[in-house]
């Protein structure tokens, strides 16, 4: 006997091929933002150079591409050859210390310690061509929402948020206003004082001796000591879908405006007119005494995109984060900068480090730096290292007992000898064969 089967009405609702390619365009639309950006300069040294290159291509794992965005700002004194060298290899010194195959999230966990390789190998390389120019150095890489900088120096980097908060996302290494600096330098064996002419007062802003540089961190400068190192400040944030806007500027915007006047001079203009707008506000104010350089970059939502509220801020670190960043956020101007940013409520603080210790920065991992050969590369200029040539970055002085080969990240002996001499435990220049 058969079974009657009712046929009942389908409810479902299809969803077309093309609808659904819409929705995963308008999806891929919020979760990346416009990136907008214009710059203007006016020059008396000519010695400020920048760098502005969108749709750089990074490739993860099983051949997942994405693209970001770099800007950097470099101010030159003593001649421009520093800061023209560091515009042109900075990024790709930057990219080598990135290990492949990396997914899109642990590239940017990467980027900070990947960045203080970069600074330190542009600067070691700059240096060996025997020429005495140095150089500020502001980075910026922008993915998406998250903004990573990282500068040595006193070319500046702010953030002006929807909600109109102005955050620098730098720290400003000049001897005259940074105690922790001063202290630094000093017990690297450098002496910090004013110009003093014989039998007259000490003039002008504090200066490291010798060289008479009013900085305490920057690319090249070979002539002044090592003390005067290239390890650089790094912050990095990741903003909400409302984004925000960011002015990369030398000092001759910075010696004239503050932060918040920057920013409030150029709020309601596109980017290029931006850019313009806060030169043309230095110079009002302090005429052209030096070389001076904006770039304004605008990360902003698509205009016709609805846009969720934004997500509160993750209380946790993945494994992979905790071994590539050791996030630390230090007392001092780091200390206070860290507070004051983490009361926007539409900016996420992902990591901030600024110790100058090299060992510090490049973190604690057995694997770092083994390759699939079996051999080794020096974490700050990716040469490869049989394993009885690498020296570990925590190990202390050559002349010390306390190595240990086994711990990574390893050095090479150049490298080695350079954070030596950076840390006051060699005189610059003097070489261990």
């Amino acid at each position: 006997m058969g079974s009657i089967v009712e046929k009942r009405p389908c409810n479902r609702e299809f969803v077309s091929l093309a609808a659904l390619m819409s929705r995963e365009l308008r999806n891929e639309k919020i979760d990346k933002p416009f990136v907008r950006y214009g710059c203007a300069a006016k020059s008396r040294k000519g010695e400020d150079y920048f760098l502005m290159k969108t749709e750089c291509h990074m490739i993860h794992g099983r051949n997942v591409s994405s693209t970001f965005s770099v800007f950097g700002i470099f101010d030159g004194h003593n001649g421009d050859a520093a800061a023209i060298y560091s515009r042109d290899n900075l990024l790709n010194h930057v990219l080598d210390a990135i290990p492949h195959g990396l997914t899109r999230d642990e590239w940017l966990q990467a980027l900070p310690r990947a960045l203080v390789a970069g600074f330190v190998k542009t600067d070691k390389q700059f240096q060996s061509k025997g020429l005495t120019s140095g150089t500020t150095a502001t980075f910026v890489i922008v993915d998406k929402w998250t903004v990573t900088v990282a500068s040595v120096g006193d070319s500046r980097c702010i953030l002006d948020t929807p909600d109109g908060v102005v955050s620098e996302l730098t720290v400003d290494h000049r001897l005259e206003e940074n105690t922790e600096e001063r202290e630094r330098v000093t017990a690297s064996g450098g002496e910090v004082g004013r110009l003093s002419v014989v039998g007259g007062p000490e003039i002008g802003p504090l200066r490291c001796w010798p060289g008479g540089l009013c900085l305490s961190r920057s690319i090249g400068d070979m002539d002044v000591g090592e003390f005067i190192v290239p390890i650089p400040y790094v912050k990095q944030v990741k903003l909400s879908n409302g984004g925000g806007r960011l002015i990369i500027a030398s000092d001759g915007i910075w010696d004239a405006l503050s932060s918040k006047i920057a920013a409030e001079s150029c709020r309601g203009l596109p980017s290029e007119l931006a850019a313009r707008q806060v030169v043309k506000e230095a110079l009002r104010t302090r005429g052209l005494k030096d070389d001076t350089t904006c770039i304004v970059v605008d990360i902003v939502p698509p205009p016709d995109n609805t846009l969720p509220p934004p997500s509160p801020p993750r209380k946790t670190q993945s494994k992979l984060r905790s071994l590539l960043l050791k996030t630390k956020f230090r007392g001092g101007s780091a200390s206070k900068l860290s507070k004051k940013l983490a009361a926007v409520s539409n900016v996420e603080e992902l990591f901030e480090e600024g110790s100058a210790m090299l060992a510090e920065r490049l973190g604690n991992d057995e694997m770092c730096g083994s390759t699939t050969s079996g051999l080794f590369t020096c974490a700050v200029c990716q040469v490869d290292l049989a394993a009885s040539e690498g020296i570990s970055v925590h190990a202390g002085s050559i002349f010390s007992t306390s190595s240990k080969p086994w711990q990574g990240p390893f050095l090479c002996v150049g490298c080695r000898d350079k954070k030596d001499a950076m840390e006051g435990k060699r005189p610059s220049g003097v070489k261990v064969v």
